[in-house]
C-alpha cells in the first residue's frame, strides 16, 4: 500500500496520550506498508457491493483500507481475540467508520450467519484440516451473485518460504500476538478442488511481494 495511505490508516491507532502504547500504530503502519495483502484483497473485492464478513479480522485493518479505497459495502469483522476486537471497535468509533461492526467469535465453533462476500485472511493455518474444510464449505455457501470469497493463506508445499512462514507463525504465538499456534497449512490442489466443487470460479495467485513468506491469494466467485 502506498506510504501515505498506510500512514493515514495507522494514525487512527495512535494513543490519545503522547506516552500511551503505540504498538498498534507501529504494527498497522508496518503491516499496511509492507504486506501486499491489502492491495490484493481490495482488487479482489472491487466492483462488488455485497456485504463483507471478515473472518479473523484482528484490528479490522481491512475495513479501513476498504473505506480509503472508496468501497462502502457493509462490513462485519469477527475474531476470537477479545482485546483486538475491543481496540478495533474503539478505533472504528474514533474515526466514525460507517456500516462497520466487530464481534467476538470463535471460528472453531463456526462463523455467524451471513449472505454476501467473505474474507479469510491468514486464518486457515490456525485450524485443523477438518475445521478448515468445514469453514470453507460454510463460507462458500454464503456467497450470493456478485459476491466473492477471498482467502489469503500460506500453502503447504515443502518450500523454503513455507518454512519461514511456519517459524514466523510460531513466533507470533510465543510473543502473544496470536492466540493459537499454526496447526495445518492447506494444499493448493485441495483448496482448488473444494471450491470448484461448489461451482465457484477460482484463481490462486502468489502474493509474496517483498516478503519471505509463501502467501497466496485465492479468489472464488459464484
Amino acid at each position: 500500500m502506498p506510504r501515505e495511505r498506510a500512514l493515514a490508516i495507522a494514525r487512527a491507532f495512535l494513543p490519545a496520550h503522547p506516552l500511551g502504547n503505540r504498538w498498534d500504530y507501529y504494527y498497522s503502519r508496518a503491516k499496511l506498508g509492507s504486506d501486499p495483502l491489502y492491495p490484493g484483497v481490495l482488487q479482489a473485492l472491487r466492483g462488488s457491493h455485497a456485504p463483507v464478513l471478515d473472518l479473523g479480522c484482528g484490528l479490522g485493518l481491512l475495513v479501513h483500507a476498504l473505506r480509503l479505497d472508496g468501497q462502502t459495502m457493509a462490513y462485519r469483522g469477527v475474531d476470537n481475540d477479545a482485546a483486538k476486537i475491543g481496540r478495533a471497535r474503539k478505533v472504528a468509533g474514533k474515526v466514525e467508520l460507517t456500516r462497520a461492526r466487530f464481534d467476538l467469535v470463535d471460528l472453531a465453533q463456526g462463523p455467524p450467519p451471513h449472505r454476501g462476500s467473505v474474507t479469510i485472511l491468514d486464518v486457515l493455518q490456525y485450524l485443523d484440516a477438518p475445521t478448515q474444510r468445514g469453514l470453507i464449505d460454510t463460507a462458500a455457501a454464503m456467497l450470493e451473485p456478485g459476491a466473492r470469497l477471498v482467502i489469503r493463506t500460506a500453502l503447504a508445499d515443502g518450500s523454503g518460504r513455507g518454512r519461514v512462514g511456519l517459524i514466523s507463525d510460531r513466533l507470533a504465538k510465543m510473543i502473544g500476538w496470536m492466540q493459537s499456534a499454526p496447526r495445518c497449512y492447506p494444499q493448493a490442489q485441495a483448496l482448488r478442488e473444494q471450491l470448484q466443487g461448489h461451482g465457484l470460479s477460482t484463481t490462486l495467485t502468489p502474493l509474496y511481494g517483498n516478503t519471505p513468506f509463501n502467501n497466496w491469494l485465492i479468489v472464488a466467485r459464484a
